[in-house]
């Protein structure tokens, strides 16, 4: 027995690594593709542009690009198009509650299909971008050759590493460990942070950073690292109780179990979802604004600059947002009860059925009232 379960764990670490690899694999996959440019860009005027944008808005979506954006690479629209395609989509199933039953009820067909939709509205999306990143480059300047070709070359380019992000995601999440999405986005963020870290160290060193400072800095990382993990921890466990009842000639005592249900039911889709919103507006903006007749978009990219206080509202109000929404989505209080009255359980001092699913209700909206405070917090 103890050789057969060692056999198991061998093959089960041997699944871990191949999936690890997979993972590594395609995060590097996708650096590299970050670093190819969209013909016909002057690269010359496009970090002159960037080293003017720097605490900007432009400069948080070039963060959230991998970098890919500040190099007008083929991957500069990121994932993007994506998110904001899941979230329209999403939307949709909010406000149409038969979309919705479909999908669930079809099960594997019903996935499929709001797959593919979702992947429609990611091509789609990706060429309204391209094209008016194609056309802001122009406006900008950036263009070696403006024109139609210029025009054609670059959404093609845009649209294709687009394209090519959303499938490397949804192999990730196949063959690979987590949410590929989510992997993606977060090897973006991350890229920065090497260069980010040896920058404070070389200011800390000729000493135009206080050394004290920077440690605080770290202090306070690793303060709101173990924060995250704690409240991500955290639950609340509603009391459940199961009738006796009656297996073959034996009467099976009731016993007691509980209801998980966490903090943050949402996880840090609402934050994303947020981002997505907030920088789409600014980008073009950024793009556009520096055309004649387009003044006042320059005026919105500087209100929605990171730090600003309409930023910050707006943020702010869209994570609260999506908390509700995508945990509305996600969490069936009736479904919930549905099953809980199937399988023999009831909560104590509660009637099955609509009682029942309006107290779980009523747990899940405090929950997601501290949840979505927290996420705005972090």
């Amino acid at each position: 027995m103890s050789a057969n379960l060692t056999g198991q764990q061998t093959k089960g670490l041997s699944e871990l690594w191949k999936r690890l690899r997979f993972v590594l694999f395609a995060v590097i996959v996708y650096r590299i593709g970050t670093h190819i440019p969209v013909p016909g860009i002057d690269p010359d005027k496009l970090a002159s542009i960037f080293q003017q944008g720097q605490g900007t808005i432009l400069d948080l979506f070039n963060m959230f690009s991998g970098g890919a954006l500040e190099r007008m690479s083929i991957m500069a629209l990121n994932i993007m198009p994506y998110i904001t395609s899941s979230i329209i989509m999403s939307l949709m199933e909010g406000t149409n509650p038969s979309l919705k039953k479909r999908f669930r009820e079809e099960g594997e067909e019903g996935r499929r299909l709001r797959t593919a939709y979702v992947r429609y509205g990611t091509v789609a999306l990706a060429l309204l971008q391209a094209t008016g990143l194609a056309l802001g480059l122009q406006n900008q300047g950036l263009a070696l050759d403006p024109g139609p070709i210029f025009q054609l070359i670059a959404v093609v380019s845009l649209v294709t590493g687009t394209v090519f992000l959303m499938w490397l995601g949804e192999l990730v999440t196949e063959r690979g460990i987590g949410n590929g999405i989510s992997i993606i986005i977060f090897s973006s963020i991350v890229a920065g942070l090497p260069r980010a870290i040896g920058q404070a160290f070389e200011g800390a060193r000729q000493g135009d950073i206080n050394l004290l400072l920077l440690l605080s800095i770290a202090l306070v990382a690793v303060v709101a690292v173990a924060f995250i993990v704690w409240v991500e921890r955290g639950q609340r466990r509603v009391t459940v109780n199961y009738a006796r009842r009656q297996q073959g000639r034996k009467m099976v005592q009731g016993q007691t179990s509980y209801l998980p249900m966490k903090i943050n039911q949402a996880g840090v889709i609402p934050a994303i979802f947020a981002s997505s919103l907030l920088l789409f507006p600014a980008s073009a903006s950024t793009w556009f604004g520096q055309g004649q007749g387009f003044e006042w978009l320059q005026e919105i990219s500087l209100a929605l600059s990171p730090g600003q206080p309409l930023y910050v509202i707006l943020f702010s109000v869209l994570i609260a947002f999506f908390c509700f929404f995508y945990t509305a989505l996600q969490f069936d209080s009736k479904d919930i009860s549905e099953n809980l009255r199937r399988s023999g359980a009831y909560l104590p001092g509660i009637r099955p059925g609509e009682q029942t699913a309006d107290y779980i209700d009523q747990v899940m909206t405090r929950l997601t009232v501290w949840g979505s405070g927290y996420l705005i917090l972090v």
